[in-house]
């Protein structure tokens, strides 16, 4: 992968040879496909059939959150969501836990089936799709989406999941899941300064339309397009690594804020509402305020990129996520807010 060192790469190769040994399958070079809160391999079973190895990030997710992970995942498999379901070890386990060595602290590894599905899109790269198929594509985006949040709704279980929560602390409280986007090294004074203005400014928003009780619920939260699989009759959802507790409106505005510089984005828009809305409800007001839970979602990827490093091209990205959040800032809040 061209966005991190190869001796990084190569160290994660190895790491993951190592977790393959639980499965029996080490005797393989497997493919290192994405480096972000996890390292996601491609990888073979005994029989051929591919799969995906996930080295999860040390200390990001407890192995408890991660059983949760699991748990939800084969309910919405049940309910008739293509999604991955895991692949037991040799022991019988869903996952495993990795020792500390010289490289890695201690982590959970787990290996979930293949999706035969192709990538909606690749982030920054315009869509190709025609524009019946776009259409199609998302409203059954949306459509799907709405299914996840009803069968998510309909799982009765013993107790609550341990999962993050996408609520007013973890996208703007002290210490945000994804980051203090605002109190980053790599940000100027006057950045900081701005950020700080804009949370402010937000965490009084939220207060207003707190007492409105939005739809909130079990979320996928980061259905982007690299995450959204498309076959001849289906779209298939992948990584739920991110996932857990958070406004409906979250999950919608992930999906369209990636999608908002393309040429046909009020098509899309409008497919992924409408599809939505086939399957379960959405009120006018809760549309109206897309607009703010998408200027929430461009916050989270400054403080997300702040905490990584690593990354070649780390302050190409930041300045370009710092760039749209103060677009959405001043089509939400009017410029000079």
């Amino acid at each position: 992968m061209a966005d991190i060192p190869e001796a990084l790469a190569g160290r994660l190769s190895l790491r993951a040879k190592e977790a393959l040994s639980h499965w029996g399958l080490s005797r393989q070079q497997p493919e290192l496909l994405k480096y972000r809160e996890n390292a996601v391999f491609k990888v073979a079973l005994a029989d051929g059939r591919p799969a995906v190895l996930r080295l999860h990030r040390p200390g990001y997710h407890s192995a408890e959150a991660l059983v949760s992970e699991l748990q939800w995942m084969n309910v919405l498999e049940q309910g008739g969501i293509e999604v991955p379901t895991p692949i037991s070890t040799l022991k019988g386990d869903d996952y495993t836990a990795l020792p500390a060595s010289v490289d890695f602290p201690e982590q959970n590894a787990d290996i979930v089936s293949w999706l035969s599905g192709t990538p909606l899109g690749q982030s920054g790269v315009p869509l190709s799709h025609g524009p019946e198929d776009m259409v199609r594509i998302f409203a059954a985006v949306g459509a799907k989406m709405a299914d996840l949040h009803n069968i998510s709704d309909a799982w009765e279980r013993a107790s609550a999941l341990e999962r993050p929560s996408w609520d007013k602390r973890g996208l703007l409280g002290d210490n945000p899941l994804w980051g203090r986007f605002w109190d980053l090294d790599a940000l100027s004074t006057r950045d900081q300064d701005k950020l700080c203005r804009l949370r402010g400014i937000l965490l009084s928003e939220m207060e207003r339309i707190n007492a409105e009780k939005l739809d909130f619920g079990l979320i996928h939260a980061d259905l982007v397009r690299e995450n959204v699989l498309v076959t001849a009759s289906s779209v298939q959802f992948i990584d739920f690594d991110d996932s857990g507790y958070g406004w409906r409106l979250f999950d919608i505005a992930t999906t369209l804020l990636r999608n908002r510089k393309e040429p046909r984005y009020r098509e899309i828009r409008q497919a992924v509402l409408d599809g939505y809305r086939r399957n379960r409800e959405l009120s006018d007001r809760e549309e109206s305020l897309l607009p703010m839970f998408m200027l929430l979602r461009s916050l989270t990827y400054i403080g997300w990129i702040g905490e990584r490093p690593e990354f070649a091209d780390n302050g190409a990205r930041l300045s370009r996520y710092l760039s749209d959040a103060y677009g959405l800032a001043d089509e939400y809040l009017g410029a000079g807010w």
